[in-house]
């Protein structure tokens, strides 16, 4: 168990005026400062209330300051929290005083490094305190709570357990080299491995919702110029934050706004129109258009009703195969509803009017149902890997592949030995079992300080 040889101080609030602002120390001389700051011992996990005076003795605050004796901490070390008014002027004064009793400002995420390489979590959970602090939506904050409260942990030390009753008997066979394999032993080793490629593959396959629930839905509105996509998104942002004009090509680059539907976060997307004879501007336009729809997750394709035919940009259909479509007639409170409704022989179209708020609640009822059709592949845990984890997944299930191959092919046992080592190291990586400092101190540093 690692021990902590320095004393760190941050200020875990945001910086700026408040009602309150809360200051943590942790470390092996938290003790020490705070039996100074309240002349006395104090009680771990009760609450002191005291006037905070600096080294010099002037009066800063009066303060609340609660104490955590180690192990039972959130750093598994002593730490304590003081609670100020918030402002930001006497926050920075204690954190400076802090300072001159013997603290260290913290690096970012050293509170939570701090836990993890003492065993108060693993990695898995370290990381979804980040996911818990940046959840954008229900769906978000309900995944990291699961990952939070260990649900990948423990996935994952099932697969570990399972994968290491395979080395054990790998090894048996190194050990007796006398000894052939039988088939029955052949048969039963393979169904393991298979059933933990399976199981690997699977978790790999959440990773592009969990990259949507950390990011949001990238949801591009597209369509023809002048068909209204604009005054879409205003409608479904709430406000006017796209310009809108009778004249065609208003929008020559994509603008975008994050907006909640339901339980999701959409990253609502509008671009230039698709113009099939566009000016050199429109064209560079139509361009990031194009760019953004490969990246797409929701695509909202907007046409015209008050036409009297219907067409929506072949680029449409140019879309990555995990996309959702949703076409949408709108302007049907203009003339020629029924000759566009008529033209869409076998298509199904939300019809909606951006201008009236016509069909506005039936298209948010679409997209919330298109979204919800993103963790098909999760089941009900919520468990999304991040793209971290789907590296170390796909190390995995390579060297699966690999080992599976040797074993039906009645290959040296030495060399299945060792990709089923690999295996078990790239599962490490994921809940930081294994040894790798470069990676957790580039981890760590995407928190932000105080946490």
């Amino acid at each position: 168990m690692p021990h902590s040889t320095e004393t760190i101080a941050a200020l875990a609030t945001p910086v700026g005026t408040a009602a309150i602002a809360l200051l943590r120390i942790s470390g092996p001389d938290t003790l020490a400062v705070v039996q100074r700051l309240v002349g006395r011992a104090p009680l771990p996990r009760v609450a002191t209330h005291l006037d905070y005076r600096d080294c010099a003795g002037m009066l800063l605050d009066d303060v609340l300051l609660t104490y955590f004796a180690g192990p039972r901490s959130y750093t598994g070390e002593d730490a304590a929290e003081v609670t100020c008014h918030g402002n930001p002027y006497i926050a920075q004064k204690i954190l400076e005083d802090l300072f001159a009793r013997g603290c260290r400002p913290a690096e970012p995420g050293e509170f939570t490094q701090r836990a993890f390489l003492h065993g108060r979590m693993d990695l898995t959970q370290a990381e979804a305190v980040m996911d818990l602090i940046h959840a954008r939506s229900e769906r978000a904050l309900a995944a990291a709570n699961e990952q939070l409260r260990g649900a990948l942990g423990r996935r994952m030390e099932g697969l570990v357990e399972a994968l290491l009753g395979v080395l054990a008997r790998v090894e048996a066979y190194i050990d007796f080299p006398d000894e052939d394999l039988p088939p029955e032993d052949v048969s039963s080793l393979d169904a393991v491995i298979n059933r933990l490629m399976m199981d690997t593959d699977a978790l790999i396959a959440t990773s592009h919702y969990g990259e949507v629930l950390r990011d949001g839905i990238k949801t591009v509105i597209v369509g023809e110029p002048n068909v209204g996509k604009s005054s879409l998104l205003n409608r479904l942002v709430g406000s006017e934050r796209a310009l809108v004009s009778p004249e065609p090509g208003t929008t020559r680059d994509f603008i975008e706004e994050r907006i909640m539907v339901g339980p999701h976060c959409l990253r609502l997307i509008d671009t230039a129109g698709l113009n099939p004879s566009p000016a050199p501007l429109e064209r560079l336009g139509m361009e990031r258009t194009r760019e953004r729809l490969q990246e797409a997750d929701l695509v909202i394709a907007v046409a015209d009703a008050s036409r009297e035919s219907v067409e929506f940009p072949a680029e449409v259909n140019d879309v990555p195969a995990r996309a959702i479509r949703i076409k949408v007639l709108n302007k049907c409170d203009l003339g020629g509803f029924e000759a566009a409704f008529g033209s869409l022989v076998g298509e199904t179209a939300v019809h909606v009017s951006a201008l009236t708020g016509q069909g506005i609640a039936e298209l948010t009822a679409a997209i919330s149902a298109a979204a919800d059709s993103f963790r098909t592949d999760v089941g009900e845990d919520f468990i999304a890997v991040s793209a971290r984890h789907a590296h170390a997944l796909g190390e995995a299930l390579g060297a699966l592949g690999r080992g599976r191959e040797i074993l039906l092919s009645r290959g040296p046992m030495e060399l299945l030995a060792s990709e089923v080592r690999t295996v078990l190291a790239a599962y490490g990586e994921i809940s930081g079992k294994v040894d790798n400092e470069r990676m957790l101190d580039q981890l760590f540093a995407t928190f932000c300080i105080g946490k």
